[in-house]
């Protein structure tokens, strides 16, 4: 299915947690001169223009990022978070969101790599052209993220933080992201994997994070924020997590700072809240 476009959803409050967290996994990767792999499954279109046709029909990064905006009181991962996509919005007005990819290519250094799949054929030319001049370090195929994976895994640097946030438009979405989960940890077992999943009320989804923790991974963590409580209908998203394999020690502490004050700005309603659960060997 390839009716799922980014544009719709670019800066939300699924794209706050989202990206705060992987801009702190690799921060913490850059801390070593060795040289990191970051692979995305569903790369999406690069970068988003908030003014586009798209954004403006939904507007959900109005709740999302633009509530951290103006904020001067920012806890240092979201503050690291929004001085990122402040690099793309260089006159102060937001104006431009970064997907995934660009945001990990601010702190990408000369001798990172980023592999990058996305099937849709509209966001696989944006992409493209996004990374236009970047072709030494930066590869785009237009491939299936889920299968595509695991040409890659191990990576020669054998150091790689690994994005699997499919749409999961289709039930399937959900058991394929446990499959190629087990797979990438079978043949990679050091990489770092963050699994993004949205909270609704529908079977699969609930069922996700029980089915992640069977995979048996020997440190991992989720942790979910919900911005309101989960809707009386049963119908739409109103939170989501991210599952975390082998994520570096520093980041239980560092989202126990952060998640309540975030609660606090993205909240819509009283039901609002986080879970952080993990277990680091």
């Amino acid at each position: 299915m390839l009716s799922y476009r980014h544009a719709f959803h670019a800066g939300n409050h699924a794209d706050v947690l989202k990206h705060t967290v992987l801009l702190e996994l690799l921060d913490y990767y850059n801390r070593k001169d060795k040289p990191w792999h970051y692979i995305d499954t569903h790369a999406g279109a690069g970068c988003y223009a908030l003014d586009s046709e798209q954004a403006e029909k939904t507007s959900e990064y109005v709740d999302g990022i633009g509530r951290l905006w103006d904020r001067s009181d920012l806890p240092a991962p979201l503050a690291a978070y929004v001085k990122a996509v402040r690099q793309f919005n260089p006159h102060g007005r937001l104006v431009f969101y970064p997907g995934s990819p660009a945001l990990a290519m601010t702190l990408a250094r000369p001798q990172d790599r980023l592999r990058l799949f996305e099937m849709h054929p509209a966001d696989y030319v944006s992409l493209q052209q996004t990374f236009s001049t970047e072709t030494e370090r930066v590869q785009v195929r237009k491939a299936d993220g889920f299968a595509g994976l695991r040409s890659l895994l191990p990576p020669p640097a054998r150091r790689a933080v690994v994005l699997i946030d499919p749409p999961y438009e289709i039930k399937d979405d959900y058991r394929l992201a446990v499959d190629t989960l087990r797979d990438a940890m079978r043949r990679f077992p050091n990489g770092t994997y963050v699994l993004w999943y949205p909270l609704l009320a529908r079977p699969e989804a609930r069922q996700l994070p029980e089915r992640l923790a069977a995979l048996g991974a020997e440190s991992w963590l989720d942790v979910r924020l919900a911005i309101k409580g989960a809707p009386r209908d049963g119908f739409g998203m109103f939170g989501s997590g991210l599952f975390v394999i082998n994520p570096p020690w520093v980041l239980p502490e560092r989202l126990e700072t952060m998640m309540p004050w975030l609660v606090e700005a993205l909240r819509q309603d009283e039901d609002a809240g986080f879970d952080l659960e993990h277990h680091i060997e």
